[in-house]
């Protein structure tokens, strides 16, 4: 067979698996969309409705609320007016008036607008995926491939049925990540996105900072601050600072003491190392919290960095990724925003894989890729095998863990081994 011939024959068949790919993308897309139109319109009797819920309590009731001059990041203000479950929590201000085009229809038609528009954001994900397989695979094919792998997912299918912003937040981060270095004012917006939930921007600022992004680390920040006070200034205005005070701190009671947590319980979805540490040990010794946050991302900072030094920085975006995710508060979803960076190590990591070195890298794709594969079907599989406790923890583990071995595979770079 001629080279010609065979490249020939290599093209049908990266054709065929774009094809293939994007109509199982497609199915598995209009599966994970349903739940937008499915979902009945928002009432008293059927607030503990899952499908949407996110959309209804965080986006569309509390900007409605904003609109009609209240203020939404007081729990009692938001229970008394809308048929919520959840109270709104400390999103930054500006997501009101950034999200506000799914606030002004009718509720169903903001729901399936806003899937569409999440759908679409998880797509952008895959191109900036794919993006890191240039090299090796035309974008084209890559795309539809990450993209088909996303829906399918229960990472992905969870942001659209539930109506997260988190595939906003997630190209956001892909986007401070990716064009940090080479284009540093798309960097900073990017990053700025991702301060949507505080939670994901101010350790991914820091992280930015400790790797020598400290222009997009401070403009991102500045942009996101900026962003949000221009929103809080008639928040204020309606009633003073110091009612403004008193229902962030009515918040924060709120979400320490409410009957539903949803998966932000330590008993529940959480993937921080805090949370995990009491689902294994039953205990949550004093602080916890805090030196999980603080420990984690200090270590994390200064291995990013020697990654960076030693040439490694897929490696290292990932292990921000993670970083950033078992440091706080967080759920098995929100390591969507680790997608392209997983994507880039493993492409990194397949020729070297037999490399003792990097031995470890593998085992960590394998535990980050847990919670993509955790489907309804694997939970029910661990509860009848292991209890449901196992079942909330199973993401967790997998998570810290990936962290940790991503972490020893760093320092073992410092150590001098060859990346």
């Amino acid at each position: 067979m001629t080279a010609p011939d065979t490249r020939v024959r290599g093209r049908l068949a990266l054709g065929a698996l774009a094809c293939l790919a994007c109509l199982v993308g497609a199915a598995g897309a209009w599966r994970a969309l349903r739940p937008a139109w499915q979902a009945p319109p928002p009432t008293a009797a059927n607030a503990a409705e899952e499908r949407m819920q996110d959309f209804r309590d965080a986006l569309y009731f509390p900007i409605r609320e904003f609109l009609d001059g209240g203020n939404p990041y007081h729990p009692a203000v938001m229970f008394a007016h809308w048929p919520v479950r959840q109270s709104f929590n400390l999103y930054q201000p500006y997501h009101l008036v950034l999200h506000l085009p799914f606030a002004l229809p009718d509720y169903r038609v903001g729901a399936v607008a806003f899937a569409l528009a999440s759908l679409v954001l998880l797509v952008l994900l895959a191109v900036l995926a794919a993006g890191r397989l240039r090299p090796h695979v035309p974008l084209a094919v890559g795309t539809a491939v990450v993209a088909a792998l996303l829906v399918l997912s229960q990472v992905g299918k969870a942001q659209l049925y539930v109506g997260q912003v988190n595939p906003l937040i997630a190209v956001g981060a892909a986007g401070a990540l990716l064009w940090r270095d080479r284009h540093p004012r798309w960097a900073a917006p990017a990053l700025a996105l991702a301060w949507l939930k505080p939670q994901f921007g101010l350790p991914l600022a820091l992280l930015l900072f400790a790797r020598g992004s400290r222009r997009v680390a401070l403009t991102g920040t500045a942009v996101a601050a900026a962003a949000s006070l221009a929103v809080v200034a008639p928040l204020v205005s309606r009633g003073g600072s110091g009612a403004f005070l008193d229902s962030i701190a009515a918040n924060l009671a709120h979400a320490g003491q409410t009957p539903y947590g949803a998966v932000d319980s330590m008993t529940a979805q959480r993937v921080d190392i805090a949370a995990v540490f009491f689902r294994l040990t039953g205990w949550a010794p004093p602080g916890a919290e805090v030196v999980a946050l603080v420990g984690a991302l200090a270590v994390s900072a200064v291995l990013v960095r020697r990654l960076d030094r030693a040439g490694a920085p897929a490696a290292a975006d990932l292990l921000t990724c993670l970083a950033v995710v078992v440091a706080v508060v967080h759920q098995p979803g929100d390591v969507l925003i680790a997608a392209p960076a997983l994507v880039a190590v493993a492409a990194v990591w397949w020729p070297r894989r037999r490399v003792r070195a990097w031995r470890p890298v593998g085992v960590a794709l394998l535990l980050v890729a847990v919670p993509f594969a955790h489907l309804h079907f694997v939970g029910l599989a661990v509860r009848d095998a292991l209890g449901a406790r196992a079942d909330v923890t199973l993401d967790g583990v997998a998570l810290v863990l990936a962290w940790a071995l991503l972490a020893a595979f760093a320092a073992g770079v410092a150590r001098g081994r060859t990346p």
